[in-house]
């Protein structure tokens, strides 16, 4: 049954069962919706916010109006779907920091598990590891090697503490009983001059936006710290090929308040799925560096769980405390 007989369908019988039936039987949504992006405009997170909005006014016949609230690592913004009705007209977009700063910030206004829901992962981007072209080091086994012959020397750049980039350097530390200095950023761009001329010998930073830097020869690839190899770069090898098991993803999803009813997230989860399975949307992702995800709102919500216990303990031992 698809949904535009089954939309008729309604119509058809709430013009028999008269004012009562017809609100009763109304669909959703009936009004706009908002998709609040805890950043300001621009950058990978509104780009895959704003495609998926459009393909989700398509498919509704309502407008979904993207709306920034940047502030305080995604907290801002997300507070404001933690605090808003759960009625699916607030739906919010949250990324790997959404898991990592309920270990790092004590003083949260929500719960991340109780206060919200997770509705479906939107994209994965890959992170990559990368090293000034001197630094004698191509892979990880060798940086490993060089980093505890000088305990300290070797120094990492990330776009800023409590980033997936951070507690992906972070882990690599752990795993591999290395001691390399994290040098926080305002963003992955301003670290490119430093690292490019060696006064940070490394750089964590999304892949699709550190590309053009590998493509030129300024930077040196040294491993992806997906658990599987990017399609955009297959010839970058993954840590997880040197430490089994290293998996550090920065994803996009979308959650909502925990007290949605779970029929209307399903409904809205299958839209998604639904708006994420168009090719062109897809291309479009793909174009930016980014792997369309898609899953089921128990599937997503027990992700954000195992994320949450995974960074806990990474977190503690680097002493982070972004309060």
């Amino acid at each position: 049954m698809t949904r535009s007989w089954m939309r008729a369908a309604i119509v058809a019988a709430a013009l028999v069962l008269g004012p009562a039936g017809a609100v009763a039987a109304e669909t959703f949504p009936t009004k706009p919706v908002r998709l609040i992006v805890p950043f300001p405009a621009g950058g990978a997170t509104d780009i895959v916010a704003r495609l998926v909005a459009q393909r989700l006014q398509d498919i509704w016949g309502q407008t979904v109006v993207v709306d920034y609230k940047p502030g305080a690592g995604t907290v801002v913004g997300t507070d404001i779907v933690a605090k808003s009705p759960p009625d699916g007209y607030t739906l919010g977009v949250v990324i790997t920091a959404h898991m990592i700063n309920p270990t790092v910030r004590s003083n949260l206004p929500y719960d991340t598990v109780k206060d919200l829901s997770g509705v479906s992962m939107l994209a994965i981007s890959h992170i990559v590891l990368v090293a000034t072209d001197s630094l004698a080091a191509n892979n990880v086994t060798e940086l490993v090697a060089l980093a505890k012959k000088n305990p300290g020397g070797m120094s990492y750049a990330t776009p800023g503490t409590g980033t997936a980039m951070h507690l992906a350097g972070e882990m690599l530390k752990s795993r591999a009983g290395i001691d390399i200095v994290h040098v926080p950023y305002r963003g992955g761009a301003p670290a490119y001059p430093d690292v490019i001329m060696g006064r940070v010998q490394l750089q964590f930073d999304p892949l699709y936006a550190m590309m053009q830097n590998i493509i030129t020869h300024q930077v040196k690839p040294i491993a992806i710290t997906s658990p599987k190899r990017a399609h955009i770069a297959p010839d970058i090898p993954t840590v997880a090929e040197t430490f089994p098991g290293f998996s550090v993803l920065s994803i996009t999803g979308v959650v909502v308040p925990s007290a949605t009813p779970r029929d209307l997230v399903h409904e809205i989860s299958a839209d998604i799925n639904r708006a994420l399975q168009q090719p062109e949307l897809r291309q479009r992702m793909k174009d930016n560096g980014m792997e369309p995800a898609g899953n089921t709102p128990e599937q997503f919500d027990a992700f954000i769980r195992s994320e949450i216990e995974k960074w806990a303990p990474i977190a503690k031992a680097a002493h982070l405390n972004l309060d």
